[in-house]
């Protein structure tokens, strides 16, 4: 048990996800603006072409590269600049041959572990030691990764893929009530941490495979949770509490066109002052909001864009009604768990608080 802790595979995947990320979200926004305007992600661009399709296409281009991307994260990770070619190379044969997501997480860490260990065991003369990083561990690793990924973990892998996605795709509706809700609990509770990133790794994987709801309940609550702290705000008012600081008034007004884009981060701020209601009511959101979505199978084509993802839904409205139940739920239940804010926290401000040397125009 301490060896495999003291392998820290959870840290290197963590970390590979913190590179993903950034390209998921830049690539999820071209793609869903492209096709949110009539683009096409398989578009030619050595033929006649609109704009549209051209975002449409380098989004698309950039998301089918992603279990490369995985691999080249995890690898270096683990190895340094000597892990970063054989993790690209061995993440792109993981993609030729079917092996999807898992297999570019897999082959990052067979490529990072192989290129410690030749560096640690080969022994070169004096004069190729130059060469180790850039040649030799690279074109060793490589070969071997290669061919152990060809040979022997593809086949299994995608075999493993393949009856995930049947079983998935066989759930009920029962079935998928509470699958959504639990993906939609997970999703939410840490704001874009190390669950979530978990959550994130795992979604992607289904999407790779043609099954397009978990990430979308992934993404869709990642969107509504910020916007339902501040409708909570409003439905707080309704009955006469008040249940945030003037400092979190200020947060809320960039945290929520923030949570429109998916950018869920925004709300942490807050959440810190009163971690335990928040993430309760933020579970019970995301579970009512994974579970409406995962029902009624919304399906955005693309990982990222928040509102932005509505349009490469097949039916968008089974998004929006989703976000809408999560906002509602979430909203509900901050307003009636988090406590009243103490008197001199009050967010009302008085006339004699408002001096008019601090009144611009705009």
């Amino acid at each position: 048990m301490s060896g495999i802790k003291n392998l820290n595979l959870k840290g290197h995947l963590l970390t590979a996800i913190s590179y993903l990320i950034p390209i998921v979200c830049e690539a999820g926004f071209l793609i869903a603006i492209g096709m949110g305007f009539g683009g096409n992600g398989g578009a030619d661009l050595t033929q006649p072409f609109t704009f549209w399709d051209s975002l449409a296409k380098m989004g698309a281009l950039a998301l089918g590269l992603l279990p490369a991307v995985i691999s080249t994260g995890i690898s270096a990770s683990i190895a340094g600049k000597p892990g970063v070619a054989p993790g690209f190379i061995i993440g792109l044969t993981a993609n030729a041959i079917g092996a999807g997501f898992i297999g570019g997480i897999l082959g990052g860490f067979l490529a990072g572990y192989l290129v410690v260990a030749i560096i640690k065991h080969l022994k070169v003369p004096n004069w190729a030691r130059g060469l180790m990083p850039t040649l030799i561990v690279p074109f060793f690793t490589s070969i071997i990764g290669g061919l152990i990924m060809v040979y022997i973990i593809g086949i299994p892998i995608a075999a493993f893929t393949s009856l995930l996605t049947n079983a998935l795709n066989s759930l009920g509706t029962s079935s998928l009530l509470v699958f959504g809700g639990v993906v939609g609990l997970l999703s939410g509770v840490d704001f874009g941490g190390p669950i979530n990133k978990t959550v994130f790794a795992f979604v992607l994987t289904m999407q790779a495979e043609g099954i397009n709801g978990p990430i979308t309940a992934l993404q869709l609550v990642n969107t509504a949770t910020p916007i339902g702290f501040g409708l909570a705000y409003f439905i707080a008012k309704m009955f006469r509490k008040n249940i945030y600081t003037r400092s979190e008034i200020e947060t809320l007004k960039s945290a929520v066109p923030m949570g429109v884009i998916n950018i869920v981060e925004g709300v942490i701020p807050i959440v810190m002052n009163d971690i335990v209601r928040c993430v309760t009511a933020v579970a019970i959101g995301g579970a009512a909001g994974g579970a409406t979505t995962m029902v009624l199978g919304a399906d955005a084509t693309v990982p990222f864009g928040g509102v932005l993802m509505l349009p490469t839904m097949s039916q968008p409205w089974t998004g929006a009604v989703a976000i809408l139940v999560n906002v509602l739920v979430t909203g509900l239940a901050l307003a009636l768990l988090k406590k009243k804010v103490k008197e001199d926290e009050e967010v009302e401000i008085e006339e004699d608080d408002i001096d008019l040397d601090d009144i611009k125009i705009i």
